[in-house]
């Protein structure tokens, strides 16, 4: 996987070779910030690259984790794993080499409001 300048903005996550659907793409170790944390967070930089965490905590994924980009017919999904804080990131469907791998920050919340224009 490697970072390269996105059409979504900025920049995002591609892959170099094939992934089959269901494939794990990445198990992303978190930084777990406090509720009071993420509230100062949402002043910086960081607030575009945190998720939700166990209700009003937030986590900051490290690897490429924070750099997936957003989009409604995501190529892949997260789930969030509380027990060993993580984030494992899987294909939902076959990705071709040199694809942005994309996911759905609304997860588990569709109604959730997205802070940005959706292209």
């Amino acid at each position: 996987m490697y970072l390269a300048p996105s059409s979504r903005g900025g920049r995002g996550v591609f892959t170099g070779q094939e992934i089959m659907a269901g494939t794990t793409i990445e198990l992303a170790h978190v930084i777990l910030l406090s509720a009071a944390d993420r509230k100062i967070i949402h002043e910086t930089r960081l607030h575009d690259y945190y998720f939700q965490w166990d209700g009003d905590r937030a986590a900051i994924a490290l690897g490429l984790g924070s750099l997936y980009n957003h989009s409604s017919a995501a190529n892949a999904e997260f789930e969030l794993d509380y027990d060993f804080e993580q984030i494992k990131f899987k294909a939902l469907r076959h990705i071709n080499p040199g694809e942005e791998i994309t996911t759905d920050y609304r997860v588990g919340n569709p109604e959730m409001k997205l802070w940005f224009e959706e292209e």
